[in-house]
């Protein structure tokens, strides 16, 4: 196991002890993860928390797509590239050509990752999707895409976090990359109760 690996599993156990008395995560169609080979999570977007929640639900380690002013801090860009960070200029997408040939790179090495279709966070509800990245995704490799539902729901004393993992996508032939995100967008909106 690499440094990646050894900062994915500590900080895994360290974020379930922090969020435990806050939340209680359950998880849905975790059959629908492959076991090996790669794939792209497209989650709904609630909370900031979804974030740590994911990566506590998810048994793979993951990759995440993170807008760069995250990592503009040495500290949290050491600790964010540790646990998979890579860094996106939504502004310039230009600017971040090598965090994209990264992540092209890692999907070929049959790595998972998570991109956040609607960029940031809509709580309770549905935003656009914004299709650059699964369009730069499409053009390179050709993962299956699983949607994911995020749905938060105050209980007595924790909020319940129902992350549900829908059945893998490919993109047909010959449907064009905002389509394909049109259909997922509505995958997500379901699993998330949302439709």
């Amino acid at each position: 196991m690499g440094r990646r690996g050894w900062v994915f599993w500590i900080t895994k156990t360290v974020g379930r002890v922090i969020l435990s008395p806050f939340f209680h995560l359950k998880t849905g169609g975790i059959n629908n993860l492959p076991q090996k080979s790669a794939f792209i999570l497209l989650p709904k977007h609630q909370r900031w928390e979804d974030i740590p929640l994911l990566g506590l639900a998810t048994p793979r380690p993951i990759h995440y797509i993170a807008k760069s002013e995250l990592f503009t801090n040495p500290l949290s860009n050491w600790f964010l590239r540790s646990l998979g960070g890579i860094p996106l200029n939504r502004q310039r997408p230009l600017e971040s050509r090598h965090s994209l040939k990264s992540l092209i790179s890692l999907l070929r090495e049959g790595e998972g990752a998570v991109v956040f279709p609607e960029g940031t966070y809509y709580s309770n509800k549905m935003g656009p999707g914004h299709v650059g990245i699964v369009r730069l995704i499409l053009s390179r490799v050709t993962p299956p895409f699983i949607p994911v539902g995020v749905h938060y729901s105050r209980q007595k004393f924790r909020t319940l976090v129902q992350v549900n993992y829908g059945k893998p996508f490919y993109a047909e032939p010959g449907t064009s990359p905002g389509e394909f995100l049109d259909h997922m967008m509505k995958q997500i909106a379901e699993l998330s109760g949302l439709s």
